[in-house]
């Protein structure tokens, strides 16, 4: 088995961290580092990393001013419990980018939304409409 564990960089950890577990309807925790958290699914595999940008030498995380966050990127999510991730979603952001559909393509439903930092984030039903 291989699994990516995608990184972003993010102006305050915490908050991202927050927002994060607030969508997938998470128990609130902390980041285990101001600079770098892991948002994990109830089984241990990491669903997204979040890396305080500048923090390191990492070329592409040093600054959101060096490029546009999110510019070539996508973070999919696919989720067990559509309808209450869509509930908390809208309860994150004043609106959705992209309102519930069925994608014609995986015959699942989806919407999209913008997180704190701007990155544009599509969350899909696990299983078909």
């Amino acid at each position: 088995m291989k699994r990516t564990w995608t990184i972003i960089g993010v102006a305050d950890v915490a908050r991202s961290y927050g927002w994060y577990q607030s969508l997938f309807g998470q128990a609130a925790t902390a980041p285990a580092h101001e600079y770098f958290g892991q948002i994990l699914d109830e089984d241990g595999t990491v669903l997204i990393c979040l890396h305080r940008w500048g923090s390191h030498e990492h070329p592409t995380l040093t600054s959101p001013e060096r490029a546009q966050p999110g510019n070539g990127l996508l973070l999919f999510f696919r989720v067990d419990d559509f309808d209450a991730a869509l509930r908390r979603a809208r309860a994150l952001v004043p609106q959705l980018e992209e309102e519930p559909n069925v994608n014609p393509n995986t015959g699942t439903q989806e919407f999209a939304l913008r997180d704190p930092d701007g990155y544009y984030v599509m969350v899909s039903a696990l299983t078909a409409a």
